[in-house]
């Protein structure tokens, strides 16, 4: 079976267990921030497998199961993401840390 996201110029998928080809987390950043609230492109996720720190952004997107994003050191799952007609169900536990920036002058 193959699940396929799109950056709107390319379709990628992922065929079984197989990672195929994948986005970086620009092309994911949409749904992540609808589900967040927020930018999700420049949170900041140490990952918990190897203490690699990289912004969202940066990670690689696949579509499986929902849109995983997996460590761009290690390939480790960093965030799930499913969403229902109704709901948005949001897994960060193969992160260690979550680092949102502020934005300058947000009181504290």
């Amino acid at each position: 079976m193959m699940s396929t996201i799109s950056d709107g110029d390319h379709i990628y998928g992922v065929k079984g267990n197989h990672v195929g080809d994948y986005i970086d987390g620009n092309g994911a950043g949409g749904p992540f921030s609808e589900a967040l609230g927020i930018d999700a492109t420049t949170v900041v996720l140490t990952c918990a497998q190897c203490a690699h720190a990289s912004r969202f952004a940066e990670t690689r997107v696949y579509d499986g199961a929902g849109l995983v994003s997996r460590c761009p050191e290690c390939m480790s799952i960093l965030a799930r993401l499913v969403r229902t007609p109704t709901d948005a169900w949001l897994d960060l536990r193969g992160a260690r840390s979550v680092r949102v920036p502020l934005s300058a002058g947000t009181p504290q």
